[in-house]
């Protein structure tokens, strides 16, 4: 068991550590790039990911289309159960964020409960948004999921060379955004929610 835990503990250090060496290696050192990626991967946060979903609402009743606006209350609801899963975690765990001067030498993953925005870090709030988002999305109009799924991913992706989180950090972030959107998935179907017509 004692031996379990060192290995465990050796693959955590491990990981950890290359999330940082990946971090300054992809970071671009301009600052005119970084404030550009900076505002791209903003498009993640809570506030624009909520005024996104929205606004489909409001325009599919606008519009009287029942489909759009069903997407975006999907939409929303994926965010809502996504951004509170991954609170629970931030709420356990402290990790110091990559663009913070602790983050140079304190880039470890920690049980802890600080509410401080450079020591969240793990996992990534974006991240678990945009996925959950995105997903939802291309669950609602499966012609455009690639195009939905990939635009999320990309957002996630971003949060690594703009200094915000650690890779590993959106990884756990993205799996949390993709599970919960499957799970709400899995609820409307069971609920006979989905629109679509089961075979007899």
């Amino acid at each position: 068991m004692e031996k379990l835990s060192a290995l465990l503990e050796d693959t955590a250090e491990s990981i950890e550590d290359a999330d940082a060496a990946l971090v300054e290696k992809v970071a671009p050192s301009d600052k005119a790039v970084v404030q550009t990626l900076s505002l791209i991967g903003e498009i993640g946060d809570q506030p624009p990911m909520r005024a996104l979903c929205a606004s489909l609402i409001v325009i599919g009743l606008i519009r009287r289309d029942a489909k759009l606006a069903m997407a975006g209350a999907r939409m929303l609801t994926a965010h809502t159960i996504a951004t509170k899963a991954k609170n629970i975690l931030k709420k356990r765990v402290d990790r110091v964020r990559p663009d913070s001067r602790e983050g140079k030498d304190d880039h470890r993953v920690k049980a802890g409960v600080s509410a401080s925005h450079d020591e969240t870090s793990f996992p990534s709030g974006h991240s678990a948004g945009a996925l959950a988002v995105g997903t939802a999305f291309g669950r609602a109009f499966p012609e455009h999921r690639v195009a939905a799924v990939g635009s999320a991913t990309a957002i996630a992706l971003l949060q690594v060379p703009r200094r915000s989180h650690y890779l590993s950090d959106v990884i756990v972030g993205s799996a949390i955004g993709l599970v919960c959107e499957c799970a709400l998935n899995r609820l409307i179907r069971s609920l006979g929610l989905s629109g679509r017509r089961r075979r007899a």
